[in-house]
């Protein structure tokens, strides 16, 4: 992946309730998604400053992450990180951004623990490795 930002911010396990799904009974009854995100971006201007402003505000990214998975379900997991990507990259600071979906109540006929789907984007386009 190329990165300039040697920094990460993760935030993990953001927890959500919405209509995603193929299945009429997903969009119907909806199911709680588990969301991670790591950022990639330099965090040294607002370790010298101290301030808020020179840095991601990581409760209002979570806010937004969260309002766009709770919003316009759709069928698949790629689109919802897709999405989920886009909000974060809205912030020029992000250089990157690697989602997870976690999908533990997808409708498999299987005892299993996770259904997860792992995407990284950066600003520009997919990140390459």
């Amino acid at each position: 992946m190329t990165q300039s930002a040697t920094d990460e911010l993760a935030i993990t396990g953001i927890e959500c309730f919405a209509h995603h799904g193929v299945f009429d009974f997903e969009r119907r009854e909806g199911q709680v998604f588990l969301i991670d995100l790591v950022l990639g971006l330099d965090t040294a201007p607002a370790a010298a400053s101290d301030d808020l402003h020179d840095t991601v505000d990581y409760g209002s990214l979570v806010a937004t992450a969260k309002a766009a998975v709770e919003r316009d379900p759709v069928d698949l997991i790629e689109t919802l990180a897709q999405r989920i990507a886009d909000v974060c990259l809205l912030d020029s600071r992000v250089e990157w951004v690697r989602v997870t979906v976690h999908k533990p109540d997808a409708p498999i006929d299987a005892t299993y623990s996770d259904v997860a789907l792992t995407i990284t984007r950066a600003n520009g386009g997919p990140a390459r490795d």
